[in-house]
């Protein structure tokens, strides 16, 4: 038992070293269990019926959908308040580069977390709207999907673009940590990682999706469908560019089939184009074109010609 003793002051002397305590008397920083079932809570409201066990019919959809949200809401406030807190202490660090988080007033950030969990519950009927268009997009564009149901129990993409869409809620209004938990919960799940910055257009399908990569600043318009293995990267990953666009730009109506790999800021696919497997892209490519390898070349190619 002398060892325990010993390893236990190692460990209490590595903490006044090292710090990496979770502020030791002061507010909890969010908890990942707490996000997590509020993730779970979430996709319940957004899919009535399809998640939990108990059966609804139009006599209790009203009362049960007003109970989740209300504990919903109460859950979602505590772990905001949580977030700001931190903000505050940290002295006023964002979650999105430029925006400043809700003000702490003299009482604290209760009500600051308040107006932000107000707000999302506001939006979630738009937000249950674009993911009806991603359901439909997921759907259409692959051969093996036989129903809307199945797209929504077992597609780990439109898993993975549910939780986006709440994720970047909350990084836009400048909640720090709560969306990066979101992102990385589902991103354990499905093995698609989607920074919740990235702005995403409506009618998005990502099939099969293990291994793509959607980075913070990424833009993506409507109607893009990509394959597992994708990445939507930076060139540079220097600490000072964080507040640059990094991450390319990709227009409407783009396919870009697996482990291609598109990387820069400054990079735009331009709408209408389809990006084949394996390539490496660094600049923009113009609208209507196609890009794909042959015999170990990379070739661009204007559709129709």
């Amino acid at each position: 038992m002398r060892l325990l003793h010993h390893s236990i002051e190692a460990l209490l002397e590595s903490y006044n070293s090292y710090g990496l305590v979770n502020h030791s008397g002061r507010v909890n920083l969010p908890s990942r269990e707490s996000v997590e079932d509020i993730l779970k809570g979430l996709d319940e409201l957004i899919f009535p019926g399809f998640r939990e066990e108990q059966v609804l019919n139009h006599d209790n959809l009203n009362l049960i959908t007003g109970e989740k949200v209300n504990h919903l809401a109460r859950e979602l406030i505590r772990e905001v308040e949580k977030s700001l807190a931190f903000s505050a202490r940290a002295g006023g660090l964002s979650a999105a580069a430029g925006a400043r988080p809700a003000p702490c007033g003299s009482e604290g950030c209760h009500a600051a977390a308040e107006l932000i969990v107000e707000s999302f519950f506001g939006e979630l009927p738009r937000i249950r709207e674009a993911l009806n268009l991603d359901m439909k997009a997921a759907f259409r564009g692959d051969p093996a999907a036989k129903s809307f149901e199945e797209v929504i129990l077992s597609y780990p993409g439109f898993q993975a673009i549910t939780v986006h869409r709440l994720a970047h809620f909350f990084w836009q209004a400048a909640v720090p940590l709560i969306p990066r938990m979101m992102s990385e919960l589902v991103h354990g799940r499905t093995g698609i990682d989607i920074h919740p910055g990235a702005d995403i257009g409506e009618s998005f399908f990502i099939d099969h999706g293990t291994g793509v990569v959607i980075g913070e600043t990424t833009v993506i318009g409507r109607n893009v469908k990509l394959y597992q293995g994708v990445t939507l990267g930076a060139l540079s990953v220097k600490k000072e560019e964080g507040n640059r666009k990094r991450h390319p730009t990709i227009e409407d109506d783009v396919t870009i089939y697996s482990n291609a790999t598109i990387l820069g800021g400054d990079t735009v696919i331009g709408r209408g184009s389809t990006i084949g497997g394996n390539v490496w892209i660094i600049s923009s490519v113009p609208a209507d074109t196609m890009v794909y390898t042959r015999a170990g070349e990379q070739l661009i190619k204007t559709k129709g010609l």
